[in-house]
């Protein structure tokens, strides 16, 4: 089936869902329209979910919260962003970066006292810099590559382990079997003294540990929140799951394994 992800061409999700699954892939525009083909049964999707420098993206998370589709598997990806410019860094009359790519460059984008104006994706600040001699552009390799541009500054990035956590998604759950982590959607649909304690004490309790926790606004008034939960496959986690559905609204996003990804 066709891999939907993140385009246009020579973006970090096009380099990862080439590695992972060769030529049959889809690059689409946003995030949302990935999600939205996904869930449509289509195509299964490959959508960046966190980065260790930025934190969780939001694009995706919303995507989860609104469409019925399951996590099937996780690659890892280490990230290298470069300058790509025509001449000096501290003459550009703007820089081009998508958003996250800014936060995770932010210390030396900022040094250069330049403009920086956000993108929808790496290759798309690659696309917009071809339209502006003055302009430089905070690209991948692969992106610098397509575009033919030249790179001025390697390695932006704040952090030389700077990782970014990809998830494959699909409008059908993979299965326990093999799985290794599984992700829940938890909205407790009220707010009061103590409510994150015992959410969490059933898996404390049993020793399951989490290996990830974010809140994300409900979108229903000020200080309603629901929460994404990432939990090992170990002993005593599926009585701590069906104790937490009957606390609260719990909705399993899929269980699934790390995908090796060759060459990385």
């Amino acid at each position: 089936m066709t891999v939907a992800t993140l385009g246009p061409a020579g973006t970090f999700s096009h380099e990862l869902a080439a590695a992972l699954f060769g030529d049959d892939v889809e690059l689409l525009p946003t995030i949302r329209a990935i999600i939205e083909r996904v869930a449509g049964g289509s195509a299964t999707g490959l959508v960046p979910i966190e980065n260790s420098e930025a934190g969780g993206v939001g694009e995706t998370l919303q995507g989860l919260m609104e469409f019925n589709v399951s996590i099937t598997g996780e690659a890892y990806m280490p990230i290298r962003h470069h300058l790509a410019a025509r001449e000096e860094p501290s003459r550009l009359g703007v820089i081009y970066a998508h958003p996250q790519t800014h936060e995770q460059c932010s210390v030396l984008l900022d040094s250069l006292g330049v403009e920086v104006v956000h993108t929808s994706s790496n290759a798309a600040s690659a696309v917009a810099m071809q339209k502006d001699e003055h302009a430089g552009a905070v690209v991948s390799e692969m992106a610098a590559h397509i575009y033919a541009l030249p790179i001025a500054l390697r390695d932006l990035q704040n952090s030389s382990t700077n990782t970014t956590r990809f998830v494959e998604i699909s409008s059908a759950p993979r299965g326990n079997a093999g799985s290794t982590k599984c992700s829940l959607l938890v909205d407790p649909q009220t707010d009061r003294v103590g409510l994150l304690a015992d959410l969490l004490g059933v898996f404390a309790r049993r020793r399951v540990n989490l290996t990830r926790i974010e809140s994300r606004p409900s979108r229903r008034g000020m200080g309603r929140y629901i929460f994404f939960i990432d939990i090992e496959v170990s002993e005593g986690w599926r009585e701590a799951k069906e104790e937490l559905k009957q606390m609260t609204t719990v909705r399993e996003l899929g269980c699934y394994a790390r995908m090796e990804v060759p060459g990385l």
